[in-house]
């Protein structure tokens, strides 16, 4: 394989990677990046492991296939379900010379950072909860810490259908947070372990007390990117630098281009692809 230079990929099953994006490329501005949102067959948090691990496969496979070294995942459920088996056999076997990373560990490692009483609330979708990724993560980290999670299967139809300043987004996030802190009356921390639900925040900060830190994933992805990157010479200049961006989605470029703005900030012009 030749050594040529390409972008740095962002892979997720929707829009909701693109609050990531759009913090990696405010810090990280001279790169140029290749964005998938698999649009066509989110959300991925209700389907089963095997074809949430395919999918993601797939996206990341079309992602190397155009030229990218390095490749994020943007998405909890795909990190959660699929980060693993690519990275222990699919990278040795078809692309040793190539890099996935997820979303999680980054959240996890803060928070023994932030956590003083070590009760700490998770929001995730169905499929995120069900993985125990986050449990799992925790308990190698900072195994002393308690860890409760909540499924909001609600919450990402409300963004991605433009609905988060609704009643109904009203009901469904003061609901689960109800829920979630009587598991434990001292949780001082919760992580938003879905790439969506940044949108929510005002809403959630809205109904959780203020002494209790809410994490975002997007800043703390992009710190571990720049130290990867840091870390890592072999694949940073691998990286080009052009500052260009792309976007791809498997659904219908317009709703794409009609959403995209809500979750990165601008307009945005995506092309189709289809995945195998």
């Amino acid at each position: 394989m030749k050594n040529t230079k390409g972008p740095i990929g962002i892979f997720d099953s929707g829009l909701g990677g693109l609050t990531v994006f759009n913090n990696i490329s405010k810090r990280l501005p001279d790169y140029d990046y290749l964005y998938l949102g698999d649009t066509a067959r989110t959300p991925y948090g209700t389907r089963s492991f095997e074809t949430i691990y395919r999918y993601t496969l797939q996206g990341v496979t079309a992602l190397f296939d155009a030229g990218c070294s390095l490749v994020i995942l943007a998405c909890n459920t795909a990190s959660a379900k699929a980060l693993r088996t690519i990275q222990q056999r699919d990278l040795p076997a078809s692309y040793p010379d190539r890099r996935v990373l997820g979303v999680i560990r980054p959240s996890v490692e803060i928070v023994g950072e932030i956590s003083i009483t070590g009760k700490v609330g998770l929001f995730g979708t169905s499929g995120t909860v069900k993985s125990n990724s986050y449990y799992l993560e925790l308990k190698k980290l900072f195994p002393a810490i308690t860890l409760y999670q909540e499924a909001c299967p609600m919450w990402v139809p409300l963004v991605e259908n433009n609905e988060v300043d609704t009643p109904a987004a009203e009901y469904f996030v003061r609901r689960h947070v109800e829920v979630l802190l009587t598991q434990d009356e001292n949780i001082d921390t919760i992580m938003l372990a879905c790439t969506h639900y940044p949108l929510l925040l005002p809403l959630i900060r809205k109904y959780v007390p203020e002494h209790i830190s809410i994490i975002d994933q997007g800043p703390l992805v992009i710190d571990r990117l720049e130290d990867y990157l840091r870390r890592h010479p072999e694949i940073e200049t691998r990286c080009h630098k052009g500052r260009e961006q792309h976007f791809l989605t498997t659904g219908s470029v317009e709703l794409f281009n009609a959403h995209a703005a809500a979750f990165f900030g601008k307009p945005l012009h995506a092309e189709h692809i289809e995945l195998h």
